[in-house]
């Protein structure tokens, strides 16, 4: 374990923890059931067998959990809005008792309004593959900001589409579960539709404080052979700058707008609204992506399985210890991102929050997790001396949680929670870790926001 002290950070740097609904909040019954229902409900599809029916309880519980909050001392909490929930009766409700209890804590709250739990009755109806659902969000988003925006200040509109398109549409390994392929791109213009309408309509709740939480990392071809290269690029191409520089540029990368749906005259009216200029950019670091030429045959990698027909392959980073999770711990592999994304975008780039890193570890006495942060937290600070602009960061995440297709065997947070028995909310007991402590340390040794 590291002993050097972390560097100092800016006085008005933002340190947060990051959640997201479907993954801890329970109480399902007290909301209209989500696409992860419907798909955790299918068999094999959930590798431990379990649902987030219970999760945290979080609803129930959501007092003891902003306490660890403010015992961990973070300025900010990221949490999501489950647009389930707030189309049911009363759900906003619990949006608005948390809300309050975090003010009261002094923990600025920060809201993901979609994080991938759609209302089932709109995935019924097409989902992400239907136009429609991006104007849906809008309006939810405007209900949302009406009873919330007079206390809640800083937004973010969407978590990462990547994510939603190519394990949801394109694979089928995450709700909703289809295996489209390529045929999943209009999945991904929907949904930065979504977010520029989204955009759009906290803009007119006069909200000035609005990102996306885009994920990225650094492609890193398999050797300097031609066939790697153009592979690495294309991978590139497709989980970085596909849902970069529609958002900061305004196009789509040359070749991929002719992809999208309605032809180029709407695809070019679309991208007006989706490159809305945003206040932040949201960042999901976790390590970079090795990638090649295509090997002929399927490949198993950090539990997604890549099919044998894609024009690349996914290779494993050698020499590098792994998470829990078979992820490759690359620190530096942030900082580079950071620097590589401020050369390539400019002054097209507004300042940039990390909004998610972390990684998964069992046990409470976690020094890896430590290890893992504390190199993070040091590459971040790295990029900041190189020029980069960034304002905040985000530890993944407070609690061990419904890790999605993983269910409960994956524990990404700093305090654990007990699932022996999800069924009863009496045995989920909060125990903060090792690295809890450590990063309380942290933050009290920083000079810091806790607007």
């Amino acid at each position: 374990m590291a002993t050097n002290p972390i560097p100092q950070f800016p006085s008005d740097f933002l340190w947060g923890v990051s959640t997201s609904a479907h993954q801890i909040e329970g109480a399902a019954d007290e909301r209209e059931p989500s696409v992860w229902d419907a798909f955790s409900a299918e068999s094999g599809r959930i590798k431990d067998g379990s649902t987030a029916a219970v999760a945290c309880d979080h609803f129930h519980r959501y007092r003891e959990d902003v306490a660890l909050l403010a015992d961990l001392g973070v300025g900010a909490y990221r949490f999501s809005i489950a647009w389930p929930r707030v189309n049911s009766p009363g759900g906003l409700d619990f949006y608005d008792r948390l809300v309050d209890e975090l003010a009261a804590a002094g923990i600025r709250p920060v809201p993901t309004l979609f994080h991938w739990d759609l209302p089932l009755s709109l995935q019924e109806a097409g989902g992400w593959l239907n136009r429609d659902t991006a104007e849906r969000f809008a309006e939810y988003v405007a209900t949302v900001v009406e009873r919330l925006g007079d206390r809640v200040h800083k937004w973010i509109t969407i978590n990462e589409p990547a994510e939603h398109t190519l394990l949801g549409h394109a694979l089928g390994t995450h709700a909703p579960g289809k295996q489209m392929l390529f045929d999943a791109l209009p999945a991904a213009h929907h949904q930065l539709l979504g977010h520029g309408l989204a955009v759009r309509a906290l803009r007119a709740a006069g909200i000035t404080d609005i990102g996306i939480a885009n994920s990225h990392g650094p492609t890193w071809p398999a050797s300097e052979e031609q066939a790697d290269m153009e592979a690495a690029g294309f991978y590139d191409l497709l989980l970085n700058r596909l849902f970069a520089e529609p958002l900061l540029l305004g196009q789509y990368p040359d070749g991929l707008g002719e992809l999208m749906p309605g032809g180029s005259g709407a695809v070019e009216a679309d991208l007006k609204i989706i490159s809305e200029p945003v206040d932040w950019y949201g960042i999901n670091y976790y390590a970079p992506t090795r990638v090649g030429a295509p090997q002929g045959t399927e490949i198993e990698f950090g539990g997604v399985t890549m099919p044998a027909e894609l024009p690349f392959s996914v290779r494993e980073i050698e020499g590098r210890p792994v998470t829990d999770f078979g992820w490759p711990v690359v620190p530096e592999g942030l900082t580079e991102l950071l620097t590589t994304f401020a050369d390539r975008y400019g002054d097209r780039l507004p300042p940039i929050v990390i909004t998610e890193n972390g990684c998964s570890y069992e046990g409470i006495d976690d020094q890896e997790r430590i290890t893992y942060l504390d190199g993070h937290i040091r590459a971040l600070h790295k990029a900041m001396e190189a020029g980069v602009d960034v304002r905040g960061y985000f530890v993944w995440s407070l609690l061990d949680n419904f890790e999605w297709a993983e269910g409960y065997a994956r524990r990404f947070g700093l305090v654990h929670v007990n699932f022996d028995d999800p069924a009863d909310p009496a045995t989920l007991g909060r125990t903060p870790k090792a690295s809890y402590g450590w990063l309380r340390d942290v933050l009290r040794g920083q000079s810091r926001n806790d607007g």
